[in-house]
């Protein structure tokens, strides 16, 4: 079958609304009224999970087998070249904020379900990109009996088993105020303990480069955000750091942070402020088994097989959860986030007829 038309269309509806997260004023209605009003005969419950976060569940039968993706987009910028809630077909691309990332798989999740019968799962959250996973933690927490689960996020339609871990960090130092001519300004200022712990930050995290997993190599690390100090002539009595890493399946990430923290002076205040596990989730053995259940779920459904990615989804959650969970999706990593968002329109229609085969097809499931 070729679902490209009814992706498009369905894509141009959920693009309509406005879904960006922040400020996430995403609402029970809207973009949910519409995918309920899509899939007829589906179960479907709406959650209100606060704070602007809704996920919508829908099943059909008794599948094993789960559909996750996430409804909620970045916000648009200045950069734009036209409205990015309008859907615009250019050429071989479809070009609207979230086409990628990735409403594009739910455009595509709608219109399978309505070509093909069979038993279907789909969990449709609003929360992804705040790292903060209420709609996921609710859903993991209840009784719902799925075994495997494929979350789409941008992959170029290639499985992916296994991709890094996310963590953020808070980092407050203290000074002394004082008049910036005293020899103390050395020693006591905030911004200068907060410059000489990113110098041995980043000197920790080089050091990483050793460390391997699955096709992925050493430590991603970034300093976001410095902050402190009132003028050049005054002795900077506060200083943050925001910094994030991201480790690898095989790192321990409680050590990591530990050893960052251990970088800073005595009194310095250290948050993890958020911790998104890698995938596959748990200790170098567990990771390995679970990588190689994924790999079994990925073909037994037909899917071709990736690379491992440097970014991080919410498929570990899943997979901390018990579940072999694997990462498919149309589009790519560097068309997301970005001014004029596109998605090929071959990956929409390599994704759709993908997800058209598995409902069709008796759920895969482990003996």
């Amino acid at each position: 079958m070729d679902v490209i038309e009814p992706i498009l269309r369905h894509l141009a509806a959920l693009v309509s609304f406005d879904t960006r997260n922040p400020p996430r004023a995403i609402g029970t209605g809207g973009i949910f009224d519409y995918i309920r009003a899509q899939l007829p005969d589906f179960e479907v419950t709406v959650t209100d999970h606060g704070a602007g976060a809704v996920s919508l569940f829908a099943r059909r039968g008794t599948p094993t087998l789960l559909f996750n993706v996430h409804l909620d987009t970045v916000p648009d910028s200045p950069a734009w070249t036209a409205d990015p809630h309008v859907l615009r077909v250019e050429g071989d691309r479809a070009v609207g904020l979230g086409a990628c990332d990735i409403k594009g798989a739910a455009a595509a999740l709608i219109a399978a379900a309505q070509a093909v019968e069979g038993d279907a799962a789909f969990l449709f959250t609003s929360d992804e990109e705040a790292n903060d996973p209420r709609c996921m933690a609710a859903f993991l927490a209840s009784a719902h009996g799925f075994r495997q689960v494929v979350v789409a996020e941008p992959t170029g339609c290639e499985a992916v088993l296994a991709h890094r871990g996310i963590a953020a960090v808070q980092l407050r130092f203290h000074g002394e105020a004082g008049h910036a001519s005293g020899a103390q300004a050395l020693s006591v200022s905030a911004v200068h303990k907060a410059m000489r712990w990113g110098v041995d930050a980043l000197d920790l995290a080089e050091a990483e480069a050793h460390q391997r997993f699955g096709g992925l190599t050493g430590l991603r690390f970034n300093i976001g955000r410095v902050e402190g100090g009132i003028k050049a002539n005054v002795i900077a009595p506060a200083a943050e750091v925001r910094f994030g890493f991201r480790p690898l399946p095989s790192h321990d990430v409680d050590q990591l942070h530990a050893r960052f923290a251990a970088l800073a002076p005595d009194g310095s205040d250290y948050a993890a402020t958020f911790h998104g596990p890698a995938l596959p989730a748990g200790d170098t053995a567990a990771a390995e088994e679970r990588r190689l259940a994924a790999r079994d779920l990925a073909e037994g459904l037909g899917l071709p097989i990736g690379n491992a990615v440097d970014f991080w989804t919410e498929a570990s959650l899943f997979s901390a959860a018990g579940l072999d969970a694997i990462v498919y999706g149309p589009g790519h990593i560097a068309q997301a986030h970005t001014a004029d968002e596109w998605v090929a329109l071959e990956q929409l229609r390599t994704y759709g007829e993908a997800v058209g085969r598995v409902i069709g097809a008796k759920t895969f499931a482990k003996d």
